[in-house]
């Protein structure tokens, strides 16, 4: 069996809530002369993203292959993030099938994350956007579930090409839900039982931690992985 390399698919994530938790975030960043990270701004309020712009722009930051864009975020936003970071993947929730219309011009940039509630928006259509971003823990919890959001991607496993990033967080096996402050490297346990198709080309590690503790995550994700696919 070939297996897959998945070292320069994963990537380690600016994340939080508050100013504090990306400035902390970016002090290590800088420290460690980090060109690539993901970025997720869902938690931030509106008032610190020019913050969190203005301090990438003097970073050693270079590229940003994924961002999960918040709601408020305007078309403006999208554009100088997609110009300035290559067009990155731009990740979204169901509910944001309401205003795509805001997004007009970037909906191929745009790829879906499914929750795991079994509730399922009926405006929602994948073939209006890039495709999906599956969050590796929610697809975990909704297969334990058998939800409509496991069924709704499970029908669409043949086409591959839909596939095409993640989140990825640790799982709770007694809580079946999605850890994202992580105590215990068994959290990232689950991934050795998903199957290949879900898994994209860009896997964006999304937890509160610290940098240095990601990479951590990640060497030791990548030892998970690496017998299976």
């Amino acid at each position: 069996m070939e297996h897959k390399d998945l070292s320069d698919k994963i990537f380690l994530s600016l994340t939080g809530h508050l100013a504090a938790d990306w400035k902390a975030k970016m002090d290590e960043i800088n420290a460690l002369g980090l060109e690539t990270v993901a970025l997720f701004l869902e938690f931030f309020v509106n008032s610190e993203r020019p913050k969190i712009y203005e301090a990438l722009a003097v970073s050693p930051i270079k590229n940003i292959p994924l961002i999960h864009i918040k709601g408020d975020m305007t078309k403006g936003e999208l554009k100088y993030l997609c110009e300035l970071y290559k067009y990155p993947y731009l990740t979204i929730h169901e509910e944001h099938f309401g205003h795509l219309e805001k997004w007009e011009g970037f909906y191929q940039n745009l790829y879906l994350e499914l929750n795991y509630d079994n509730s399922f928006t009926r405006n929602i259509d994948i073939d209006r956007i890039g495709g999906f971003c599956v969050d590796l823990s929610h697809f975990k919890s909704a297969e334990e579930k058998w939800s409509k959001e496991f069924e709704y991607i499970l029908d669409k496993r043949s086409k591959k090409d839909i596939f095409r990033c993640n989140h990825l967080s640790g799982y709770s096996y007694k809580d079946n839900k999605d850890v994202h402050a992580i105590s215990s490297l068994k959290e990232f346990e689950y991934l050795k039982t998903l199957p290949d198709f879900i898994f994209g080309d860009v896997i964006a590690i999304e937890v509160f931690n610290s940098i240095s503790d990601q990479i951590v995550y990640k060497k030791h994700i990548l030892k998970l992985l690496a017998d299976v696919y």
